[in-house]
């Protein structure tokens, strides 16, 4: 099947099992956050999953080349970014395990069905409204700030999707954590696994992947930091297995 890449766009190899992403560097292109959420979140055989503001969609594209018998489901409200999520899907012969829907996040649990689903990704805006300066570009703003959903409509969104015992994995900055641990708890999410990201030994995080449970016990667990660049600027050796899944 021919699909149609449109003016302004590109195909992005993503470096996993010879899969590519369409994306418009004039509206929003993914970055490590979402590289990085798609190799924590763990989806199952057999598991349904919904990634909330999947954007183009790369998250369960990537997702679905380390998963077997999973089925996506992309949540999008932007028709343009929805638009290129649904061809980056035929243009990988995905459309039998990934589903693209254009659509508020805020009402997914309506149109997609509560406590159905056993996992769900989300990489939010992580800027409050009156925090920092928002984009002129509007697709960048939405995907930076909180211009149409915030972190309570994000986890409320999760906690009716998901099955009891099902999982929450998310990306967000550190900066916002207690929020974060707090808001999942009052939505019956139990924070369950953290791990810090790192720019470098010498920096202070600046990514937080986290999974949460819902209706799990409390029983904490840190991982080992991420640290993503040595000293010579190049990924470290994890990294670059996450990306490349070499040494």
């Amino acid at each position: 099947m021919r699909v149609e890449i449109k003016e302004h766009e590109r195909v992005d190899d993503l470096d996993l099992n010879g899969l590519k992403i369409i994306q418009d560097p004039n509206m929003f292109c993914f970055g490590m956050d979402a590289v990085l959420l798609s190799h924590f979140a763990k989806a199952r055989p057999g598991e349904r999953v919904v990634d909330l503001g999947t954007g183009t969609g790369v998250i369960p594209i990537l997702m679905s080349g380390r998963s077997e018998d999973t089925y996506f489901y992309g949540v999008e409200i932007q028709a343009p970014m929805a638009d290129m999520a649904r061809r980056s899907v035929l243009l990988n012969s995905l459309e039998n395990r990934i589903q693209i829907i254009e659509g508020d996040l805020k009402e997914s649990p309506e149109f997609l069905g509560a406590g159905k689903y056993q996992l769900v990704t989300a990489n939010p805006p992580y800027k409050k409204m009156g925090t920092g300066m928002i984009n002129p570009n509007n697709a960048k703003a939405v995907a930076r700030h909180e211009l149409i959903c915030n972190l309570d409509d994000v986890l409320r969104a999760a906690s009716r999707l998901l099955a009891w015992g099902g999982r929450l994995s998310m990306v967000h900055r550190p900066n916002r954590m207690i929020e974060l641990l707090t808001g999942m708890r009052n939505h019956g999410l139990e924070p369950k696994v953290i791990r810090l990201v790192y720019p470098s030994l010498k920096k202070a995080p600046n990514m937080l992947l986290i999974e949460a449970v819902l209706g799990g016990k409390p029983h904490l667990t840190w991982m080992p930091p991420l640290v993503v660049y040595r000293p010579d600027g190049e990924f470290t050796p994890e990294l670059q297995r996450i990306y490349y899944g070499t040494q």
